[in-house]
């Protein structure tokens, strides 16, 4: 990002060529000219899609979290155990894999609850003299002569 803001300085502010901005910061032309045609501000990246060992047994690791979620907590297997399980059906990847998996999961799970099942607000608002609320309820008082003296 700090780059990109230099480059754009450099050529539309100090008016410096592009073979001169590549061989002051060691980066290509082709570099160069790409982020100054592009005109935004941040350079934008392809999102990385690299294929996890995991990804074959993903639903039936979350189905798994899901059910050991439900039991008490002294009955639940541990995540060491589950990983066991995943290996035994052919899982070839490892433990850090099954954690990290976990972790997002319930982080997921933590935010779903949070956002769902509240039910909606909405606050009632009437026109005056539209809508009465009483409180009935039943006091006692004791009141005592007092004696008035006149003129």
């Amino acid at each position: 990002m700090a780059i990109l803001s230099i480059i754009r300085r450099w050529h539309y502010r100090d008016h410096v060529s592009l073979r001169e901005i590549a061989k002051r910061l060691g980066v290509s032309r082709n570099t160069v000219r790409r982020y100054i045609r592009a005109g935004t501000v941040l350079p934008t990246y392809p999102e990385r899609q690299s294929p996890s060992k995991l990804d074959g047994f993903a639903a039936k690791l979350a189905e798994w979290l899901n059910t050991e979620a439900k039991r008490p907590r002294k009955q639940r297997r541990t995540l060491k155990q589950i990983h066991a399980d995943l290996s035994a059906l052919g899982f070839t990847g490892s433990y850090d894999r099954v954690a990290a998996f976990a972790r997002r999961w319930r982080q997921e799970q933590q935010e779903h609850a949070r956002t769902a099942g509240r039910g909606t607000f909405v606050p009632l608002t009437f026109a005056l003299g539209e809508a009465f609320q009483f409180d009935w309820s039943e006091d006692w008082t004791v009141i005592m002569d007092a004696l008035i003296y006149g003129p």
